[in-house]
């Protein structure tokens, strides 16, 4: 999996990329990441990349040629490559776990990080999909790149090690059943600390009523915490 983030801020991805995970995954070529600046695409002497928004109003508007050239440079030259090119954008679709596992099967990724008061509405006719990360407003699309990337690139073979590492996260679907439950509780040693001790059933050996007691677990921590997502778990007293 290949992910080109457009960003006119490429300092802002030192670090969260250097660590940890993603930084094995990257060495081990699972992952490759690659940031394109926006602004050696700008316009004349000063490389400018907005303008001022037609009709007045605040603000400086991220240009469209700028941005498709940005793009169009980044694309795969195969015809064979799964592609997608994604703007992070506040009024695109809520980034869930279902998408990020949509995006694990493609080849390459395209983000581009807007600013600014936003990007010429032509833009939505030169990509793919818009995402957002919640219903809140950043003052760039960067930390939403972080995100994406970081989110997809787990669910890629090789990147966490063992598979069924993910599976069980919160809000992943199983295979079996594609109920996207909350995790259920963990627990390791000390087995009591401070008079809180660890449920007996997890120290029985007994796998079959371990697995069972996880998945209502996961049911009834979803039914408390984000009945939301699953309504036909919602507490009957709602």
């Amino acid at each position: 999996m290949k992910f080109s983030i457009l960003t006119l801020f490429p300092e802002m991805f030192e670090g969260p990329f250097d660590h940890s995970i993603i930084k094995r995954a990257k060495e081990r070529k699972s992952v490759e990441i690659e940031f394109i600046k926006i602004r050696q695409f700008g316009i004349g002497k000063h490389k400018l990349v907005d303008d001022t928004p037609y009709g007045g109003g605040a603000g400086m508007i991220l240009r469209v040629d700028v941005l498709v050239n940005a793009i169009e440079s980044a694309k795969c030259t195969g015809s064979s490559c799964k592609e997608k090119v994604i703007l992070l954008d506040a009024a695109g679709k809520t980034f869930t776990q279902k998408v990020a596992n949509e995006y694990s099967s493609l080849d390459h990724i395209i983000l581009i990080c807007g600013h600014y008061e936003g990007v010429d509405h032509r833009i939505y006719s030169f990509i793919d999909d818009s995402i957002s990360i919640g219903d809140y407003v950043l003052t760039g699309g960067e930390i939403a790149a972080i995100v994406v990337t970081d989110a997809v690139s787990r669910l890629l073979p090789g990147v966490l090690g063992k598979e069924a590492s993910w599976q069980n996260d919160s809000f992943q679907a199983t295979s079996k059943e594609n109920q996207p439950l909350l995790e259920h509780p963990q627990y390791t040693r000390p087995e009591t600390f401070r008079q809180l001790s660890v449920p007996e059933i997890l120290l029985s050996g007994n796998h079959k009523k371990i697995s069972q007691w996880r998945k209502e677990e996961s049911q009834e921590r979803t039914r408390e915490k984000r009945p939301d997502i699953l309504p036909s778990l919602r507490s009957k007293n709602q």
